[in-house]
């Protein structure tokens, strides 16, 4: 309850100010206060830099990551302004390092200092600093240089200067703090995925990356002399359906007729390719991971351009339905690169725009040029069209089969009159209820007559199942052995494949049982069949893995019997070991039977009783070396499992099952 002594008045109102705006709510700028928050407060300073860059001023920019986790950024443009400001009636070097929105960047008009920037904002140089544990900023403007100091977001001895004749540009290395961030171990990975980003969307913009490896550094360049052009044709490699092409247009917008107009540049490279697909929207230099007004642009143009070109060439079959964006982006690669003297982020972190005016100029640059790509490309046009209308077939195809399959694997029908030979057990609590998954008729006979049927359910196999991890998704669940498994289990399937997804419908709380047991032959076909079982969960199940529910029954290797006791060897080393406990006594000593050969009451004292039997967990910890085992020896890598058993073969002679 809360104190009844509390008030809430006048006095109750409170403003953060200064480097607290930023120190105590690193979210509202950053998005985030751990790492992801952290990495845009890198970004920001990147930004300033290419804003330079791309205004003439520099051809190069060096980002250094410290051991320390300190960052450096290093341009070669004017030098950012620090002198007094008589219209501010302030120093630069405090507006710009100490000021919430202040900055070079809020002319609306076209004789602002960039025509373009990535940082239209005003938050992110001072931002950077307020959220830093220090700053050293060194600034050269070719006859003067400038350095600055700031400790916790406040500044720490002014400004100094000497004269230098040392090139312009502008020099900052910082360490986010810990107390804004709870995470500052930034890898090397964001760096080297943002800067070829951004040389992708800068062409002629080399970006040097510099991370620190002990007394060294790793050095790696980013460089696109064409920029998007290049990095299409990259993409699209040497046998890509259609040639790369690029478009390129300039408009004045409006995002509302009573609105201010503005320009916006449309940078657009593209290429059709059945074997790979890729789109990426960028807006002044900045990824927009979530697209906004440009997705929306392509999307319209591209469906409405290509279902025309359909329609007109009578390429559709009757009664057939329309084209999808889905049926396009499956062979599409595509990236746009637009820039704007006024935009509409969705937020501060820049990772959608919303601006309808560019919205309307995209889609109408896009469906004239590709009316136009079309009209004089008419081999490449039916190419395109051939291949949509695939994508789209295959789409509707498999979206039947999975809708089938989904109806085969979550039917409501009693489970009992819908699996062959499954024999469940009396008790309806899932965290008692056991199923042993056996090997074939005959172990299903003596497991039946072992087992406690209150608790303990029956599963039988038929022979080899099917390898699922040479198999796609459709092969598998044709497979009547593995649905009715899927079926009994209870819990669904986990389904990666994008195409497949609808299929992944698991939840563990619909498992019906508290333990899965694997119980096959201590023989050759017996390990394989445990295997290619242990495959399909791997492969469909993985959580029931993760979560320890699997088990695999051990069956004993001998038999000894003496006088008075009977012994079971699960290895040779136990063998050895009864043998000699029995020592001066007689005893016969044979190689166990089968399952299907076993007595009810030797099945159930050896694999059934959970008082005398042994199970191994299957345990979650082995899960990815089984996995890499498993893709070794029944995946696609041929060559590997030919090297594996050359150099392993000999360890398993004696286990050959050869005469």
């Amino acid at each position: 309850m809360p104190k009844k002594n509390q008030s809430y008045d006048n006095e109750s109102i409170s403003m953060l100010k200064g480097a607290d705006r930023v120190r105590l709510r690193p979210a509202v700028i950053f998005g985030s206060d751990g790492i992801e928050g952290c990495e845009h407060s890198i970004f920001e300073i990147l930004s300033n830099a290419i804003d330079e860059a791309r205004e003439g001023y520099g051809k190069e920019i060096t980002i250094t990551r410290y051991s320390d986790c300190s960052v450096q950024v290093e341009d070669h443009g004017r030098g950012c302004p620090v002198d007094y400001n008589p219209k501010e009636k302030r120093y630069n070097w405090e507006l710009v390092f100490c000021e919430m929105y202040a900055g070079g960047k809020y002319h609306n008009d076209e004789n602002g200092s960039y025509e373009y920037s990535l940082g239209l904002n005003g938050l992110g140089l001072c931002a950077t600093q307020y959220s830093s544990e220090y700053m050293d900023v060194e600034i050269h403007t070719g006859e003067t240089k400038y350095t600055l100091h700031f400790e916790h977001g406040k500044n720490v001895g002014g400004l100094h200067s000497e004269p230098s004749t040392a090139k312009s540009g502008t020099k900052i290395r910082w360490k986010p703090d810990l107390q804004v961030f709870t995470d500052i171990q930034v890898p090397a990975e964001y760096y080297m995925d943002t800067l070829q980003r951004q040389a992708i969307v800068n062409d002629g913009l080399k970006f040097v990356f510099r991370s620190q490896n002990g007394n060294s550094f790793d050095t790696q360049e980013f460089l696109y002399e064409n920029g998007i052009s290049d990095h299409v044709r990259e993409e699209a490699g040497e046998d890509a359906l259609t040639t790369a092409q690029f478009w390129q247009a300039e408009r004045k917008v409006r995002d509302r007729a009573d609105k201010p107009e503005y320009k916006v540049k449309i940078n657009v490279a593209l290429a059709f390719s059945n074997k790979k697909h890729l789109i990426e929207y960028y807006h002044n230099s900045s990824w927009l991971e979530h697209g906004g007004a440009p997705d929306k642009a392509a999307r319209n143009a591209f469906v409405y351009q290509i279902d025309s070109y359909l329609k007109q060439n009578s390429k559709y079959n009757k009664n057939e339905s329309r084209i999808t964006f889905a049926d396009v982006e499956d062979c599409l690669i595509l990236v746009i690169s637009s820039f704007s003297n006024r935009t509409s982020y969705e937020n501060q972190t820049k990772k959608a725009i919303t601006n309808k005016g560019i919205q309307e100029a995209m889609t109408e640059m896009l469906r004239h040029q590709l009316e136009i790509y079309f009209i004089e490309n008419p081999m490449e046009a039916d190419k395109i069209a051939a291949q949509v209308l695939i994508n789209k077939r295959s789409r509707e195809d498999a979206e039947k089969t999975r809708l089938n399959l989904k109806k085969k694997l979550t039917s409501n029908m009693d489970i009992t009159s819908r699996v062959a030979k499954f024999v469940d057990c009396r008790s309806k609590d899932n965290t008692k209820r056991e199923i042993f998954i056996v090997e074939g008729d005959s172990a299903l006979g003596a497991c039946k007559q072992a087992r406690d049927p209150d608790f303990q359910a029956i599963m039988p196999i038929r022979g080899k199942i099917l390898n699922c991890l040479k198999a796609d998704y459709d092969r598998i669940f044709k497979s009547d052995i593995i649905t009715d498994l899927i079926k009994v289990l209870g819990c669904g399937v986990q389904v990666k494949s994008k195409a497949n997804k609808d299929l992944s419908s698991f939840d563990i709380e619909n498992l019906r049982w508290n333990k899965i047991i694997l119980c096959t032959d201590a023989d050759v076909d017996g390990f394989q069949i445990r295997t290619l079982l242990l495959t399909m969960l791997y492969r469909l199940t993985p959580e029931l893995i993760q979560q320890g529910k699997v088990f695999i029954a051990e069956s004993p290797l001998y038999e000894i019997r003496s006088k008075d006791e009977i012994y079971f060897a699960y290895d040779e080393v136990e063998k050895e070991r009864f043998m000699k406990q029995l020592n001066g006594q007689k005893f016969t000593i044979q190689r166990s039977k089968g399952l299907g050969e076993n007595e009810p009451d030797m099945m159930n004292l050896t694999t059934m009783n959970p008082a005398t039997r042994r199970l191994i967990q299957v345990m979650p910890s082995d899960a990815a070396a089984t996995g890499d085992v498993f893709d070794l020896l029944l995946g696609d890598n041929l060559n590997g499992r030919k090297a594996y058993i050359a150099e392993h073969g000999r360890e398993y002679v004696d286990e050959l099952d050869v005469s």
